[in-house]
């Protein structure tokens, strides 16, 4: 239960606070951000992050995923001397719908896979069009030590601007892209264009100007730096390998489906596939959670230390890590599009805790008859949940502030859990 409670707090206070702070841009009037545009610095209301739409409705989603910890607590909150074992019943019957509920969701309205896929098809457009330059247009978009070659860059949009008029119109980048072979990808060139148009076009004139095309391809080429993993040399080779990594990426996504995703040939293969990993990760779980105990006590013991600190504390900086690191390495792209899908899978991740890992728990606690006894474990969940939930959930611009928001959310809960444990006897 310290596992689960250390994680959804480090997920929603260290993890998110972060992610602001690395993914901060620059806050225009409007309160809308500048993609990959950073100048500054370290303003409180000056720079921050901002999501779209969707990604409130997964924190809202978040929020609503805690009623399975108010219905266990019921007992205790009333202060009801019968009904404990009828309430873990009722709260893990409600987390077991609410993870139901939320894969059907993920299946009718599966807009965080859209969203993914979306990028990865303009990833692979614009991975498409710099190695095509690079082929067709004299001289190389990055030099041995990385620096772009902004006159390389200007000849590309020259060779792009047929008549010339010193912007690109739809039908000059359609015919550009057209041209470009995407081998076994098929392409919309019409949606490609209106994503390069909606990446690309900050003045919302409808049409590309120069600058923007330039800026907008620095902006891609930073990302390819960040996507390819190199030795400090680019050579001609380095926009190849970025080529074939986004189709890659686009391919795994896709899963060699039509682009909707209607088409699956063994529906039945891969329901059984699923079903299978989820049953073998649970059985992983299972084997492992003994010793994980084990060591935990054992290292309580040895060095003084609460078992639940360090369940708290340090295990979930452990088991969240990759997640943490994956996370922080896509907010550093600065571009609102990869922040929403960052921010949605930090809530998703928390929605999981609260809803599968606590029917998990809750169902151990029924079927061997434990006595249910986490309220300050339950409070810390509840008030970080609520707290991030209702502060996310009815806004997509986060100033750099809000960050000390949730870095200070993670101190208050240590001290909530140590005053209710260990001063006012809840464990």
């Amino acid at each position: 239960m310290g596992l689960l409670a250390g994680s959804t707090v480090m997920l929603l206070t260290l993890l998110w606070g972060s992610c602001v702070v690395v993914g901060k841009c620059d806050l225009l009037e409007n309160s809308t951000t500048t993609d990959c545009q950073d100048t500054k610095g370290f303003s409180l209301f000056g720079s921050g992050v901002s999501t779209d739409v969707q990604t409130s409705y997964a924190a809202r989603i978040m929020a609503i995923s805690i009623f399975p910890f108010i219905i266990v607590q019921i007992p205790k909150i009333f202060k009801l001397h019968s009904g404990h074992r009828l309430t873990v019943l009722l709260g893990l019957i409600v987390a077991a719908l609410l993870v139901l509920a939320y894969c059907l969701y993920q299946v009718f309205q599966p807009w965080i896979q859209r969203r993914r896929l979306e990028y990865a098809r303009l990833k692979h457009v614009m991975s498409g069009l710099l190695r095509h330059a690079q082929m067709h247009v004299f001289g190389r978009l990055l030099d041995e030590d990385g620096t772009p070659n902004v006159p390389v860059i200007e000849k590309l949009f020259h060779k792009i601007d047929l008549d010339n008029d010193g912007k690109l119109e739809r039908g000059e980048l359609q015919a550009f892209i057209i041209g470009i072979k995407f081998e076994d990808v098929d392409l919309d060139s019409s949606l490609a264009v209106d994503q390069i148009m909606a990446d690309f076009d900050r003045s919302h004139n409808h049409t590309i100007e120069k600058r923007e095309f330039v800026d907008g391809i620095l902006r891609w080429l930073e990302e390819a730096k960040h996507s390819v993993a190199t030795s400090g040399a680019y050579s001609k080779k380095f926009l190849q390998d970025f080529h074939t990594r986004t189709r890659e990426e686009h391919n795994l996504l896709l899963d060699k489906d039509d682009e909707d995703g209607e088409a699956i040939e063994n529906p039945t293969w891969t329901c059984f596939k699923a079903i299978s990993l989820l049953l073998l990760g649970t059985a992983m779980a299972a084997a492992f959670a003994d010793p994980l105990v084990d060591a935990v006590h054992n290292f309580s013991n040895a060095t003084s230390i609460p078992s639940f600190f360090i369940s708290f504390i340090a295990m979930p900086l452990a088991t969240n890590s990759s997640e943490a690191v994956s996370a922080i390495i896509f907010a550093s792209r600065k571009k609102q599009r990869t922040l929403s899908l960052t921010f949605s899978e930090v809530y998703g991740a928390v929605t999981m805790n609260n809803t599968l890992c606590l029917a998990v728990f809750l169902a151990l606690v029924y079927v061997r008859d434990l006595t249910w006894d986490f309220s300050a474990e339950v409070l810390v969940i509840f008030l970080v949940c609520t707290i991030m939930g209702l502060f996310t959930s009815f806004r997509t611009n986060f100033p750099l502030w809000t960050c000390f928001v949730a870095y200070l959310l993670y101190p208050l809960s240590l001290i909530i859990v140590y005053v209710l444990d260990f001063k006012f006897g809840w464990s």
